[in-house]
């Protein structure tokens, strides 16, 4: 009976991990597996990811090197100073002009884990007004999505927030992108990346 169990245990372990594979997006140390775009500043920090303001005050962003279809991302991040930021999926980009998909990182009231296209059709889904209350100002914060075909789903801090069905959002390809706002005054921090790629 207990080699029944053990058996049917490994069966229903393996059931829920097959066609799933873990990648390690940031090794704490630098920025290897990263492209920086546009003049703000990027840099590793006590093992943490710092996404900065430069004297530009223009858009900036940090790009895997690798594209990414389906998966799920999380992230924890602690805002500094105004934290406009984000995380975009299947994009790409020319200079600092990016084109694809958003999950909103903002200050409170700012719509963070919305999901947004830019150069596109905008606001695509914006957070209930109720859920918003979610996010912690300068404290740690953890932002989790799940892109699968043409949908998305977004959590904050164990809260589901959104989903969202589109067709466009379907066919898009490209990699993973952390942005920096325009502006100026922004300083947001990062670490414990997760990557799950879904098969």
């Amino acid at each position: 009976m207990k080699q029944i169990l053990f058996f049917s245990a490994i069966l229903l372990v393996s059931a829920a991990t097959f066609g799933q594979k873990t990648e390690k997006l940031f090794n704490g140390k630098d920025l290897t597996g990263w492209t920086i775009h546009g003049t703000e500043k990027w840099y590793v920090e006590n093992g943490e990811l710092v996404c900065e303001s430069g004297p530009d005050k223009q858009y900036g962003y940090l790009s895997t090197n690798k594209n990414y279809k389906d998966f799920e991302f999380s992230v924890r991040f602690k805002q500094e100073s105004n934290g406009n930021s984000g995380v975009f999926f299947r994009s790409s980009i020319e200079g600092v002009k990016i084109s694809g998909w958003q999950v909103e990182v903002a200050p409170p009231g700012g719509n963070t884990a919305g999901i947004y296209e830019s150069y596109g059709r905008g606001w695509l889904v914006k957070p209930k007004d109720e859920d918003q209350r979610w996010l912690k100002a300068n404290q740690w914060n953890t932002l989790k999505f799940r892109v699968k075909g043409d949908e998305v789903t977004t959590w904050l801090n164990g809260h589901k927030i959104v989903h969202l069905k589109d067709e466009k959002i379907g066919q898009g390809e490209g990699f993973i992108a952390l942005q920096i706002h325009d502006g100026g005054g922004i300083k947001v921090r990062w670490k414990d990346f997760k990557l799950k790629v879904l098969d």
